[in-house]
């Protein structure tokens, strides 16, 4: 690879990510100095967070820069190293951004055996989404064998893990997920004992129907309507973590807040926020765990991979229209 090309933020979103918010170029790769590494990107992390990551204001992490190569998590093959921590011929994982070539000085990248799990599983159960999924769940939900779990986004990347997680722990698992072929894939693949879906009418009625018991744990991916109504079924100590809400990041007006909110005094329950990036230091830990399910069969990471590093724009969308079918993953080399 002689060039890189680059995918970089040169203007804010209002709404939905357009082309135009983008440039893309190709330019030269720079020489290597002591303790870099040259990483050909192989296949790059499309997640939700990124969305928020083009937005200026106080967040868990300082925007993307304009004028910057966009951020993204990725991996890929060592191709020139003057690290003495990676050798050419090393897969590794970290944030490589949208580009083809990525020259960096190691700082949280790692090293990846593809002969263990399929790469794109490293942008998946075995990455950040799994990650989220796992400390989200165990360390806010706090989750106990024959409690009930919901989660939201169910078929997406996180919601899959989440749900999988959940049963192995000896948990009912209900999941919210658009259409009867992601709800079907969550029952019959993943092994949730139920799955509600948001698209075919009263998501309040579906879901008390799934959960006659009411919801211990709550895992939310979407905010908006969908926590909404799941707030009207919560127990009494019930823990809601909030991972996400696609379904407002798009929003040109205020992000719409919760109005069901006063379940939470009613009940006694605990809502709290999980960024991953807080648990970097214990990554391994659950990496292990997961991948012995992985191994043993009792888990599935399944990844939707588009082609093509110019399709980024559009790519990313798939995730605001729930057009992704598991993890969406870009394949760029």
């Amino acid at each position: 690879m002689t060039t890189n090309r680059t995918v970089r933020l040169m203007s804010r979103p209002i709404g939905e990510p357009k082309r135009s918010d983008f440039e893309f170029a190709d330019e030269s790769i720079p020489a290597l100095e002591d303790g870099q590494l040259r990483v050909n990107v192989k296949f790059l992390s499309l997640d939700p967070a990124m969305r928020g990551w083009m937005n200026e204001g106080k967040s868990y992490i300082a925007p993307v820069g304009l004028g910057d190569v966009m951020r993204a998590g990725g991996i890929g093959e060592v191709v020139e190293s003057k690290h003495p921590k990676f050798a050419i011929g090393d897969f590794v994982s970290g944030m490589t951004n949208v580009q083809t070539v990525c020259v960096t000085d190691g700082k949280g990248f790692t090293k990846v055996d593809p002969k263990l799990a399929p790469l794109t599983a490293y942008l998946n159960v075995l990455g950040m989404p799994g990650m989220t999924a796992y400390w989200g769940l165990m360390d806010v939900g706090q989750p106990k064998a024959g409690e009930t779990v919901v989660v939201s986004g169910a078929a997406g990347a996180v919601g899959a893990t989440v749900g999988q997680v959940a049963k192995i722990r000896g948990c009912r698992v209900v999941g919210i997920a658009g259409g009867q072929d992601k709800c079907d894939y969550a029952v019959n693949t993943l092994g949730f004992d139920a799955c509600v879906d948001y698209k075919a009418g009263d998501v309040k009625k579906a879901l008390r129907a799934a959960c006659p018991s009411g919801v211990d744990v709550y895992f939310d991916n979407v905010g908006g309507e969908i926590l909404d109504a799941v707030l009207t079924q919560i127990n009494l100590k019930a823990r809601i973590i909030i991972c996400g809400a696609i379904s407002q990041y798009n929003n040109t007006t205020p992000i719409k807040g919760p109005s069901n909110y006063l379940s939470l005094l009613v009940n006694r329950a605990r809502m709290e926020g999980i960024v991953v990036f807080d648990y970097a230091h214990k990554y391994k830990e659950a990496a292990i765990e997961m991948g012995g399910y992985l191994a043993a069969g009792k888990m599935v990471s399944k990844e939707h991979v588009v082609e093509g590093i110019d399709t980024f724009p559009e790519t990313l969308l798939m995730l605001f229209k729930g057009e992704n079918f598991g993890k969406l993953v870009l394949k760029v080399g």
